[in-house]
């Protein structure tokens, strides 16, 4: 069995990344990273791939809106064709939807027709030499439909060739069983986002105020998710990617201590 590449979500330094792309790529980098996960990539895929470029990192996994046409924003989510152009210009393997609202995953229904839409997103990016993928919350496991929870029965609604980016932190909130998730789910997990901290509820769905803070979130191997385990059954999984959605501290401190932790496990 190899082991999954290791890989950064940028949205962990998006402030460094404000303040000065170029030092904060330098800097993860330096750590010893090659490999990363862009986000909000579309509009700037030539500037980006050049920046990776300069800083000798790749980027083969990013998240990009598939299943929406506007931004909580109100902005406009760019086209499929738009984006897979893009994700080409960078070098990328796989398009990952990060997130799809709350209500979404109340009716099945509508969960039926998110899956067709990735389905249908799917088709699109085979085009252009690409996959997709979908990457959880928590919401999706709030509610179930015909005994398993919505997302599972969004999973068995997707084609084959559509792939899972399981957010570990996220699947374990409210004390979800993230290992026998994994287990169920099997070689359609193709990414994993490692991260680790307090086991919360579900906020999606919370009328109470949420913080980013509230997450409680650490680095990998200090926290409540059963990180070790959870690794041991992504057997099919081709990146373990370092995330940190909020970090009390010093971010690359976190992200330093996230790349012992997973080279300890032979990744790297």
């Amino acid at each position: 069995m190899s082991k999954p590449q290791l890989s950064l979500q940028l949205y962990s330094v998006r402030q460094a990344l404000e303040t000065d792309q170029g030092t904060a790529l330098a800097r993860i980098a330096g750590l010893g990273l090659r490999h990363v996960e862009v986000f909000d990539f579309v509009r700037r895929s030539e500037q980006l791939a050049d920046a990776l470029e300069r800083n000798h990192l790749t980027a083969r996994t990013g998240h990009a809106e598939l299943l929406s046409v506007q931004r909580p924003d109100g902005a406009e989510v760019p086209t499929l064709d738009e984006t897979f152009a893009a994700a080409k210009r960078i070098g990328l393997d796989l398009v990952v939807d990060p997130f799809v609202p709350a209500p979404r995953w109340t009716d099945e229904r509508e969960i039926a027709r998110t899956a067709a839409l990735l389905n249908e997103a799917a088709g699109r990016a085979a085009d252009h030499g690409l996959r997709v993928g979908y990457h959880n919350h928590s919401q999706e496991f709030v509610h179930t439909v015909n005994g398993a929870s919505a997302f599972e029965y969004f999973v068995s609604l997707l084609d084959p060739g559509v792939d899972l980016e399981i957010d570990l932190y996220w699947a374990s909130a409210g004390g979800k069983d993230v290992v026998g998730l994994l287990e169920r789910l099997g070689a359609r997990v193709k990414a994993l986002h490692v991260k680790d901290g307090a086991i919360i509820e579900d906020p999606f769905f919370s009328e109470a105020p949420f913080e980013p803070a509230d997450t409680g979130q650490v680095a990998p191997g200090q926290g409540q998710v059963p990180l070790d385990a959870a690794l041991a059954a992504a057997t099919g999984a081709e990146f373990a990617i370092i995330e940190f959605d909020y970090y009390s501290g010093d971010i690359f401190e976190g992200i330093q201590a996230a790349v012992r932790y997973l080279a300890a496990k032979g990744i790297n």
